[in-house]
């Protein structure tokens, strides 16, 4: 489930829809969780579909840690990718905002850790990577769980609306690691190697 202060709206001809903030929603906020509606496809599922199918869910699904398609039922599938991306995934099926997001500001992940199937040209954003690979996670995963780390700590201070969401048991994992009292799980727990 998204953050409910998002919108859809055309971002350009280059990337088309994207998701983008209704109000200002500040560092730590958890802007999206695995919820009970979002749709999981086994790769066995996948390859039993038609092609129409599988290329709607090479466009708006993600892969997981086990190699599943998971395609969410609300808008949270218009998130584009940004190799300077404001929200990051965590190895608990949830995403948190790892800056301030101001109002009318795209919502962006960063696909490299997404699992993707092929490697894509990323929009120019004046950044030295170009390029999102499959395996950018393994590359990529101690700078980002660096950004996560700092998110964490201010997750209790912030609102969170998708609170509700997130299982009890999670929610204290989540309040031991912003404490310190538990070491974060690296984002590198997301990777699913296809080899």
């Amino acid at each position: 489930m998204i953050h409910p202060d998002t919108e859809v709206k055309f971002i350009s001809n280059e990337v088309g829809y994207g998701l983008v903030a209704r109000k200002f929603i500040p560092m730590g906020t958890i802007t999206w969780v695995l919820d009970k509606f979002d749709q999981t496809f086994s790769r066995t599922a996948f390859d039993s579909l038609e092609m129409t199918y599988k290329e709607i869910l090479d466009t708006y699904a993600f892969r997981d840690h086990c190699g599943n398609y998971v395609l969410c039922w609300d808008n949270a599938r218009y998130v584009n990718h940004s190799f300077k991306a404001n929200c990051l995934s965590t190895a608990y099926d949830f995403e948190l905002a790892i800056r301030d997001i101001h109002p009318g500001e795209e919502l962006t992940d960063d696909y490299g850790y997404l699992n993707i199937n092929e490697p894509f040209r990323g929009r120019n954003e004046g950044t030295k990577r170009k390029i999102v690979y499959p395996d950018d996670v393994v590359k990529y995963h101690k700078v980002w769980d660096r950004k996560l780390a700092r998110a964490f700590k201010k997750v209790s201070k912030v609102d969170q609306p998708l609170r509700a969401i997130i299982p009890p048991a999670k929610w204290q994992e989540i309040n031991q690691i912003e404490k310190g009292e538990k070491e974060m799980d690296s984002i590198l727990k997301c990777y699913f190697n296809e080899g």
